[in-house]
């Protein structure tokens, strides 16, 4: 399986904004691009808003004709962790679900881009996190993370975590990065770059309906 898992240093950091970035560009260059998320949650949320959930979001930006079940095989009401959605919903994840969905969307596609949920050690299911389904998978990872106060602690312990169980980190992306970054974004990012031994990227706050307006982001 070729390609790459998005992950994030926690929730609302710019995970989705990451992998939807990092699909538009591998489709821009001329590969056949699959997505996929585990288990998408909060749809409850988007109800009365304009925003793409995240399911949705990633099919607009690799141009995949997959269906909502293809990319996110459990989809949830609910701002909650995957595994309590479940619960709510009187159901339990599947990890061979997960597998096998991920596997058959790289199937028909040159290029996977795989964005998890929440921060790497979310647990889909009590026994079964994040982390095990990207370890399971094999790809490398790429950890969005905010560029602010506190983002250094968050990120080097994301970093640590990926690298403990032999997965490749391909870069941190701090979004959204401002466009007169302070002192703080500034040091931030040199600091995990130097502390982290890591690619360390960018990206501007975007408008998400427009991916002909995003920049080129090339984590593979």
């Amino acid at each position: 399986m070729r390609g790459i898992f998005i992950t994030g240093t926690g929730t609302e950091v710019g995970k989705s904004v990451v992998a939807a970035v990092a699909a538009r560009a591998l489709a821009a260059r001329g590969e056949r691009v699959a997505v996929f998320k585990p288990a998408v949650t909060g749809l409850d949320d988007y109800a009365e808003s304009d925003e793409l959930p995240d399911h949705e979001l990633l099919r607009l930006a690799a141009g995949s004709p997959q269906s909502d079940d293809e990319i996110a095989p459990y989809r949830y009401g609910p701002p909650v962790s995957p595994h309590l959605g479940a619960e709510l919903a009187g159901e339990a994840i599947d990890p061979a679900r997960l597998r096998d969905g991920a596997a058959a969307a790289a199937e028909g596609a040159d290029v996977l881009v795989c964005e998890g949920v929440g921060g790497f050690l979310v647990p889909l299911t009590l026994g079964y996190l994040v982390r095990d389904l990207a370890r399971d998978l094999g790809l490398a990872i790429g950890i969005a993370a905010g560029p602010g106060l506190g983002t250094i602690n968050h990120t080097l312990l994301t970093i640590e975590a990926v690298r403990a169980v032999g997965l490749e980190v391909a870069a941190v992306v701090l979004t959204p990065w401002p466009s007169e970054p302070g002192t703080v974004e500034r040091s931030n990012r040199e600091a995990i770059e130097r502390l982290g031994g890591v690619r360390v990227e960018v990206l501007p706050q975007l408008d998400l309906r427009a991916p002909e307006s995003w920049p080129a982001l090339e984590l593979i």
